[in-house]
């Protein structure tokens, strides 16, 4: 689907009233804690969602915090400020208090929707998101008449020093990714079955969990507390997912977590994808061995808002280059315009439509691009630049350090 930016169209509209319109409201959108909630149920609680932050003042344009677990009331306020015409901010469950006040200030958000457990912890007007909260609301509700190139929803993403800055999507990003890596890459169908470890409140996450599945009319399990391996392992054995969504860290511990005598079955899977991290080949291949299908390896960041690069090679959209210093720069339509309130960043990171990730990358003998590691982690040993990333495959090819080292964790930064 192509989409002009000066075309009019809303995000949420699509994702949802569509499916409803067209006769798939009775199908099963989310999954969580033993629950359903059909496509047409979800609908009218974004419309609850969105007519509750009319009334608490929510105009177009204006940002809405998001600080709750993954589940259906965080699908409904995120597609709810997207719907009104307003923009999504969504933020992570497990920060501190320090961290939160810089998101207030820094989005100067209208209105924060919390966690209850986390009210105290946010400054400035809050709606708590508890019990039946939005039963008095209308599930009335018609959308903004935005356009694809307006922004519907900020992502933070930090780099090695600093507060996290905020890259800034428009409503046709998401569509953009779907088309091209859901569809195009992994196959994406209605009838499938979507699990991702990775949260809503990253890019990585959001894309797996929600614009892809409900892209297509497919179903997505969300499980809203901490990711450790034995909890993901266990909704994904019960919940029976057909596309599996994770990082190469937790991979590596839900191996560990099999090793001993937990019968975990995931073969009703068909695909899994890794990504934030570069994946360990001995990794892939002891996963494929256990569970009894292919990983996936991809590239992406929050900037781009998911992946560009799956097994070394372009997602179809996307255009790559490298500069002399195997530096990468990136171009796509799913790419931010910017980050909010970084002019001189914006300026060095950004070039006539190209984005320079600050990753370090090498093309091999077949024209696979192969990925070095950040620009800012690079050392020098004997003269010569050296990738962290280097030293970890080659001592997780080794079976006495494998499970120790990838149990700690190292995710790259910002996605």
């Amino acid at each position: 689907m192509w989409l002009d930016e000066s075309s009019v169209f809303n995000l949420a509209s699509y994702l949802l009233d569509r499916h409803v319109a067209e006769g798939r409201g009775g199908r099963v959108a989310l999954r969580c804690q033993d629950r359903a909630w059909t496509y047409a149920e979800i609908a009218a609680q974004v419309n609850r969602a969105g007519s509750l932050l009319r009334r608490s003042g929510v105009e177009r344009g204006d940002r809405v915090l998001l600080i709750l677990p993954d589940g259906p009331e965080f699908v409904a306020v995120f597609l709810a400020a997207v719907k009104i015409g307003a923009v999504a901010v969504p933020a992570s469950t497990f920060l501190r208090a320090d961290d939160y006040a810089h998101f207030r200030e820094e989005s100067q958000a209208r209105v924060a929707v919390v966690d209850p457990g986390l009210q105290d912890q946010i400054p400035g007007p809050t709606v708590a998101a508890g019990d039946d909260w939005l039963a008095a609301q209308s599930p009335d509700l018609d959308p903004a008449p935005t356009h694809a190139g307006d922004i519907a929803f900020w992502l933070w993403t930090s780099g090695s020093t600093g507060n996290p800055k905020a890259a800034l999507h428009r409503h046709s990003g998401p569509v953009h990714c779907a088309e091209h890596y859901a569809r195009g890459v992994v196959g994406i169908r209605p009838d499938d079955v979507v699990f991702s470890s990775s949260k809503l409140f990253h890019a990585y996450g959001l894309g797996n969990s929600l614009f892809f599945p409900f892209c297509v009319g497919a179903a997505s399990v969300l499980y809203p507390g901490r990711p450790q391996a034995k909890a993901i392992l266990e909704t994904a054995h019960r919940e029976r997912p057909t596309l599996f969504f994770s990082v190469p860290t937790l991979y590596a511990a839900m191996l560990a977590e099999t090793d001993a005598v937990n019968p975990y079955r995931l073969d009703s899977v068909r695909l899994g994808v890794s990504a934030a991290e570069p994946l360990p080949p001995e990794i892939a291949r002891r996963w494929r061995d256990r569970f009894g299908f292919e990983l996936v390896d991809g590239i992406g960041s929050t900037e781009a808002l998911h992946i560009y690069l799956s097994s070394g090679r372009p997602v179809p959209g996307y255009d790559l280059r490298l500069t002399e210093d195997g530096d990468m720069w990136v171009r796509g339509a799913s790419l931010t315009p910017g980050y909010w309130n970084r002019p001189e960043l914006n300026a060095a990171r950004f070039q006539d439509g190209w984005f320079s990730t600050g990753d370090k990358f090498s093309l091999d003998d077949e024209g696979r691009y192969v990925y070095a590691g950040r620009s800012d982690d690079m050392f020098r040993v004997s003269g010569q630049w050296v990738s962290p990333v280097e030293v970890e495959a080659a001592l997780a090819e080794h079976p006495a350090v494998l499970r120790r080292r990838w149990s700690a964790g190292r995710t790259r930064r910002g996605w």
